[in-house]
Protein backbone atom coordinates (compact mmCIF):
# COMPACT_ATOMS: atom_id res chain seq x y z
CA UNK A 1 0.00 0.00 0.00
CA UNK A 2 1.20 3.50 -1.06
CA UNK A 3 0.37 6.26 1.26
CA UNK A 4 2.55 8.98 -0.39
CA UNK A 5 2.59 8.73 -4.36
CA UNK A 6 5.94 9.92 -5.60
CA UNK A 7 5.55 13.35 -7.31
CA UNK A 8 1.76 12.94 -7.60
CA UNK A 9 -0.86 15.32 -5.57
CA UNK A 10 -3.64 12.77 -3.34
CA UNK A 11 -6.96 12.40 -4.15
CA UNK A 12 -9.49 12.34 -1.39
CA UNK A 13 -11.86 9.88 -2.06
CA UNK A 14 -11.25 7.39 0.78
CA UNK A 15 -10.13 7.63 4.30
CA UNK A 16 -7.37 5.34 5.93
CA UNK A 17 -7.34 3.98 9.02
CA UNK A 18 -4.13 5.65 9.35
CA UNK A 19 -3.02 8.60 11.94
CA UNK A 20 -0.85 11.26 10.44
CA UNK A 21 1.67 13.49 13.14
CA UNK A 22 2.97 16.49 11.84
CA UNK A 23 5.42 19.34 12.86
CA UNK A 24 6.89 22.55 11.25
CA UNK A 25 10.07 24.45 11.89
CA UNK A 26 10.92 27.61 10.56
CA UNK A 27 14.17 29.33 9.24
CA UNK A 28 14.56 32.99 7.76
CA UNK A 29 11.44 33.02 5.87
CA UNK A 30 11.72 28.84 4.77
CA UNK A 31 9.72 25.93 6.73
CA UNK A 32 10.23 22.15 6.83
CA UNK A 33 7.17 20.31 7.65
CA UNK A 34 8.10 17.11 8.48
CA UNK A 35 4.45 14.01 8.80
CA UNK A 36 5.03 10.69 10.43
CA UNK A 37 2.37 8.09 9.14
CA UNK A 38 0.99 5.44 11.67
CA UNK A 39 -1.54 2.36 11.91
CA UNK A 40 -2.18 2.15 16.13
CA UNK A 41 -1.90 4.46 18.46
CA UNK A 42 0.95 1.90 20.72
CA UNK A 43 3.27 1.47 17.18
CA UNK A 44 7.01 2.56 17.87
CA UNK A 45 7.65 2.98 14.25
CA UNK A 46 6.14 4.99 11.33
CA UNK A 47 4.43 3.43 8.35
CA UNK A 48 6.38 5.92 6.34
CA UNK A 49 7.58 9.64 6.77
CA UNK A 50 7.35 12.94 4.66
CA UNK A 51 9.64 15.67 4.60
CA UNK A 52 8.91 19.16 3.11
CA UNK A 53 10.99 21.61 2.15
CA UNK A 54 8.79 25.26 1.48
CA UNK A 55 11.10 27.87 0.30
CA UNK A 56 8.54 30.77 1.40
CA UNK A 57 6.35 31.01 4.71
CA UNK A 58 4.35 33.71 6.05
CA UNK A 59 5.60 35.68 8.49
CA UNK A 60 3.91 35.16 12.00
CA UNK A 61 1.48 37.25 13.06
CA UNK A 62 1.14 37.55 16.99
CA UNK A 63 -2.80 35.41 17.28
CA UNK A 64 -2.77 34.61 14.00
CA UNK A 65 -0.16 31.71 14.34
CA UNK A 66 -2.41 29.47 11.95
CA UNK A 67 -2.22 31.81 9.26
CA UNK A 68 1.66 30.27 8.78
CA UNK A 69 1.51 26.90 9.87
CA UNK A 70 -1.60 26.11 8.25
CA UNK A 71 -0.01 26.06 4.52
CA UNK A 72 2.66 23.84 5.32
CA UNK A 73 0.23 21.10 7.08
CA UNK A 74 -2.03 21.27 3.90
CA UNK A 75 0.90 20.95 1.73
CA UNK A 76 2.00 17.48 3.80
CA UNK A 77 -1.44 16.48 3.87
CA UNK A 78 -1.57 17.24 -0.23
CA UNK A 79 0.60 14.82 -0.86
CA UNK A 80 -0.67 11.94 0.76
CA UNK A 81 -2.45 9.29 -1.46
CA UNK A 82 -5.15 9.10 0.90
CA UNK A 83 -6.65 11.05 3.94
CA UNK A 84 -5.64 9.97 6.98
CA UNK A 85 -8.28 9.60 10.00
CA UNK A 86 -6.30 11.47 12.56
CA UNK A 87 -3.59 14.30 12.26
CA UNK A 88 -1.92 15.17 15.30
CA UNK A 89 -0.72 18.88 15.52
CA UNK A 90 1.80 20.25 17.69
CA UNK A 91 -0.70 23.14 19.49
CA UNK A 92 -3.79 23.76 20.35
CA UNK A 93 -7.36 23.13 18.21
CA UNK A 94 -9.40 25.55 20.19
CA UNK A 95 -8.06 28.23 22.69
CA UNK A 96 -9.66 29.75 25.31
CA UNK A 97 -13.16 28.68 26.98
CA UNK A 98 -14.90 30.18 24.53
CA UNK A 99 -13.56 27.56 22.71
CA UNK A 100 -12.14 30.14 19.26
CA UNK A 101 -10.67 28.41 16.82
CA UNK A 102 -6.86 27.65 16.80
CA UNK A 103 -4.74 25.97 14.42
CA UNK A 104 -6.23 22.36 14.35
CA UNK A 105 -9.91 23.63 14.38
CA UNK A 106 -8.57 25.52 11.02
CA UNK A 107 -6.97 22.28 9.78
CA UNK A 108 -10.50 20.58 10.67
CA UNK A 109 -12.53 22.90 9.18
CA UNK A 110 -10.33 23.44 5.65
CA UNK A 111 -10.50 19.16 5.62
CA UNK A 112 -14.12 19.51 5.53
CA UNK A 113 -14.28 17.19 9.07
CA UNK A 114 -13.27 14.40 7.14
CA UNK A 115 -10.69 14.04 9.56
CA UNK A 116 -10.56 14.14 13.01
CA UNK A 117 -7.67 16.74 14.60
CA UNK A 118 -5.70 16.31 17.91
CA UNK A 119 -3.63 19.23 19.10
CA UNK A 120 -1.48 18.34 21.77
CA UNK A 121 0.35 21.30 23.32
CA UNK A 122 3.21 21.71 25.29
CA UNK A 123 2.62 24.57 27.31
CA UNK A 124 -1.06 26.24 29.03
CA UNK A 125 -2.33 28.78 26.63
CA UNK A 126 -4.31 31.45 28.67
CA UNK A 127 -8.02 30.66 29.50
CA UNK A 128 -7.99 27.74 27.46
CA UNK A 129 -9.21 24.41 29.67
CA UNK A 130 -7.78 21.82 27.91
CA UNK A 131 -7.35 17.89 29.38
CA UNK A 132 -3.55 17.82 31.13
CA UNK A 133 -2.46 14.47 30.60
CA UNK A 134 0.84 13.24 32.61
CA UNK A 135 2.76 10.68 30.80
CA UNK A 136 5.66 8.58 32.01
CA UNK A 137 7.62 10.20 34.87
CA UNK A 138 6.92 13.86 33.42
CA UNK A 139 5.90 16.71 35.74
CA UNK A 140 4.88 18.67 32.91
CA UNK A 141 1.54 18.13 31.26
CA UNK A 142 0.30 18.11 27.77
CA UNK A 143 -2.35 19.59 26.97
CA UNK A 144 -4.79 18.30 24.79
CA UNK A 145 -8.21 19.18 22.55
CA UNK A 146 -9.75 17.83 19.42
CA UNK A 147 -12.07 18.62 16.88
CA UNK A 148 -14.01 15.31 15.37
CA UNK A 149 -14.26 13.50 18.86
CA UNK A 150 -14.15 14.85 22.61
CA UNK A 151 -10.93 15.98 24.26
CA UNK A 152 -10.71 13.33 26.89
CA UNK A 153 -11.19 10.77 23.94
CA UNK A 154 -8.35 12.48 22.53
CA UNK A 155 -6.45 12.55 25.73
CA UNK A 156 -6.99 8.41 26.43
CA UNK A 157 -5.77 8.28 22.59
CA UNK A 158 -2.60 10.21 23.17
CA UNK A 159 -2.26 8.25 26.53
CA UNK A 160 -1.80 4.95 24.69
CA UNK A 161 1.00 6.11 22.51
CA UNK A 162 4.15 4.40 22.30
CA UNK A 163 6.49 6.18 24.31
CA UNK A 164 7.74 6.07 28.25
CA UNK A 165 8.70 9.99 28.09
CA UNK A 166 6.32 12.91 27.92
CA UNK A 167 5.94 13.08 24.31
CA UNK A 168 5.13 9.95 22.15
CA UNK A 169 7.77 8.37 20.51
CA UNK A 170 5.99 9.08 16.90
CA UNK A 171 5.48 12.95 17.57
CA UNK A 172 8.56 13.20 18.53
CA UNK A 173 10.15 11.85 15.29
CA UNK A 174 7.66 14.63 13.68
CA UNK A 175 9.91 17.00 15.47
CA UNK A 176 12.69 15.80 14.83
CA UNK A 177 12.28 15.56 11.26
CA UNK A 178 11.33 19.10 11.06
CA UNK A 179 14.66 20.24 12.53
CA UNK A 180 17.17 18.53 10.17
CA UNK A 181 19.13 20.47 8.04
Amino acid sequence: MTLIPNNAMATRSTIMKIKLAVDVTYHQGTARAAGVLFESWADPHPLETLVLELPKVSNYIPGKFYLRELPCLLALVERLAYLPEFVLVDGYVWLTEKRLPGLGQHLYERLEGQVKVIGVAKSPFRNTPAPILLRGKSKRPLYITAAGLSDELAKGLISSMHGEHRIPTLLKLAHTLSKRQ
